[in-house]
């Protein structure tokens, strides 16, 4: 489904293939080649997504554009199932295994492993052919990989990073009730959306 958002359509290449359960929502530009597989979201919510060429969006992926934060996908990368992309820039021929999680202001370099179930948080930079094991988190700039039972050695760096203000655009001291009252007026942007 096509999706209108913010008066931007979603513009897909006639060489691209977008499955009909798929969701495809405002500035969203699928190049050549392109697979978005049965019940991907590809959201445009004031940021724009960029898929490459001969890249291929599994089943269940998110993809979403912000703002500050477009998600931007190389040419031959691998989206897996399940996985969830939201506001970073993929190098091409990166793997994003099934469940990874990659936050805003995150950058995986060209050739990069994001194994199963993964974590790159916010405002971390993934060198270029760097592999993160299967359920490891990558923290900092220069990422640092960390296994996740080691959470007081990835909260000494992710700390730094300023997860409030790159994901919801508050100070570390903004009450759930204010952050989520924001959020609320944000999404219900939605309700002018039209399909196309």
């Amino acid at each position: 489904m096509l999706t209108e958002h913010r008066g931007i359509s979603p513009a897909v290449d006639p060489d691209a293939y977008v499955a009909p359960t798929a969701v495809l929502v405002g500035d969203v530009r699928v190049a050549a080649g392109a697979r978005i597989l049965h019940g991907a979201v590809l959201t445009a919510e004031d940021g724009r997504v960029v898929v490459g060429r001969n890249t291929v969006v599994m089943e269940n992926a998110l993809v979403r554009g912000r703002a500050s934060h477009p998600a931007i996908i190389g040419d031959s990368v691998m989206v897996g199932p399940h996985a969830h992309v939201n506001g970073s820039i993929v190098g091409d021929e990166a793997f994003v295994a099934t469940g990874a999680s990659l936050f805003p202001g995150s950058s995986i370099g060209g050739g990069a492993e994001v194994r199963i179930n993964a974590v790159v948080q916010v405002n971390t930079v993934v060198a270029a052919g760097t592999v993160v094991p299967i359920g490891w988190v990558a923290v900092g700039d220069p990422a640092q990989l960390f296994s996740p039972d080691r959470h007081d050695d990835i909260w000494a760096v992710q700390r730094t990073l300023d997860f409030p203000g790159t994901v919801y655009g508050v100070g570390r001291d903004a009450s759930m009730r204010d952050i989520m009252r924001g959020q609320s007026e944000f999404y219900g942007e939605h309700a002018d959306d039209r399909p196309v």
